[in-house]
């Protein structure tokens, strides 16, 4: 068989190349290991998980209105009259590191999304080039298979005409 018969089919170097790499990573490591949490990285998820939650927007509200109720109505001396600047106040402090606490928080688990989407990406690319490579092998050996029975046919051939002329030679004129 020709070696250009394949060659339509075939990997380019730096596809065998990178599949070579991809084979080395072994399939145990398909997923990527978390890491070990620093003190803050805890915090920072305990505090969005707590933050992003219905108690705590259900206690935040509650805790609103008990401000709002008490200072309106002059309870326990009115610490913080009507505009409730006291109130704004807390409510700007508690946004103002809550935020970047939370994006944080955010910021590292899009970094495991990043990587997790690599390591997809590079699994993704492995089977697809390992496939290519079957593919190659079932055509490889679907043309060994053609030339093979190509080869029969002639021989067969060959001898049904043999048998022939020799069932000619035989017959009596």
């Amino acid at each position: 068989m020709p070696a250009d018969t394949l060659s339509h089919h075939a990997l380019s170097a730096d596809e065998l190349r990178l599949l070579a790499e991809l084979r080395e990573i072994p399939p145990a490591k398909s997923t990527v290991p978390f890491p070990t949490l620093t003190f803050g990285q805890r915090i920072a998820d305990k505090l969005t998980t707590a933050v992003g939650s219905w108690h705590f927007i259900v206690g935040q509200t509650l805790l609103l209105v008990l401000w709002i109720a008490v200072n309106a109505v002059g309870w326990l001396g009115g610490w913080d009259p009507y505009p409730f600047i006291l109130l704004n106040l807390v409510l700007s402090f508690q946004a103002a590191y809550t935020a970047p606490i939370i994006m944080m928080s955010q910021n590292r688990l899009a970094e495991i999304d990043r990587r997790n989407a690599e390591n997809d990406y590079k699994i993704n690319v492995k089977a697809e080039l390992e496939i290519e490579l079957l593919h190659n092998k079932l055509d490889l050996l679907r043309e060994q298979e053609v030339v093979e029975l190509i080869r029969l046919v002639t021989s067969l051939e060959q001898r049904i005409a043999a048998l022939q002329e020799s069932a000619r030679q035989a017959k009596p004129a």
